[in-house]
């Protein structure tokens, strides 16, 4: 269900550096994991580009939005300072550039679908389009593409983004986030055709844990923070999980316990 890393860094390098950024995947990397997760939504040209959050005003400066903006105008924009001065000039990245560099490094990518609202469906077809054209997917089934590494897995909270996912690049692996499992988890997972459930470790219990992997789906939670607690959610049987905490809690985590 799960053939993927167990531990993966969040937003590329967690509380080590400036999220979503390409000196936050090489801080990811230089502490061993090979495991990412990060957050791609549409420029205004509907380029793939790495943020979180649809307008300026924390991990970029000034005001506005980034579907107002040109993928050429987006990286060239200071994605470092807030964090601190080390990382000053750090630019936003392209889908693209990240790509090369975890294919280069071996680093496996859960990708977050993030769209700005009402671009779901854009979105989510363009980032699937993309990944699918750079990973020669269409022979490699529905885990490895066609040089035998791993597909990367698309995951998003928006049902369609997925869909739309789905029908631009079906191939590819999906993870469906949701915040609390509502009673209808099992429709929508259906309908967006995928292969895990990504939940808040907040709102996990054991009972849950069970529920999910008994219908057959890989179990992923966000964010761990704690070691105490990322051992519990092992012990319930949860596939994986991303953790901002790269300082507490390793690659190697599962292993050294």
């Amino acid at each position: 269900m799960w053939p993927y890393p167990r531990i993966l860094a969040h937003r590329g390098a967690g509380v080590l550096a400036p999220e979503n950024t390409l000196a936050a995947m090489r801080c990811g990397h230089a502490h061993g994991f090979r495991g990412v997760e990060f957050d791609v939504m549409l420029s205004q040209d509907g380029i793939p580009i790495l943020m979180h959050d649809p307008a300026f005003g924390r991990t970029v400066p000034g005001v506005g939005n980034v579907a107002e903006h040109s993928a050429a105008q987006l990286m060239k924009m200071d994605a470092g300072t807030w964090f601190g001065a080390a990382f000053a000039g750090e630019p936003v990245p392209g889908l693209d550039q990240v790509i090369d560099f975890c294919r280069d490094a071996g680093v496996w990518m859960n990708v977050e679908i993030k769209p700005v609202p009402g671009f779901e469906v854009e979105t989510g077809a363009a980032v699937a389009t993309l990944i699918r054209d750079r990973f020669d997917s269409a022979d490699g089934g529905a885990t490895t593409s066609g040089d035998g590494g791993l597909l990367p897995l698309l995951s998003s909270f928006s049902v369609a983004a997925l869909a739309a996912a789905r029908a631009a690049a079906p191939e590819l692996p999906r993870g469906l986030l949701i915040e609390k499992l509502p009673d209808d988890w099992q429709d929508q997972a259906g309908l967006t055709g995928v292969r895990s459930l990504h939940l808040n470790q907040q709102f996990l219990t054991e009972a849950i844990a069970q529920q999910v992997r008994q219908a057959g789906y890989g179990l992923f939670c966000y964010t761990v923070n704690g070691p105490a607690r990322a051992a519990e959610l092992l012990r319930w049987g949860v596939d994986a999980f991303c953790t901002d905490r790269l300082d507490l809690i390793g690659p190697d985590f599962e292993s050294a316990r």
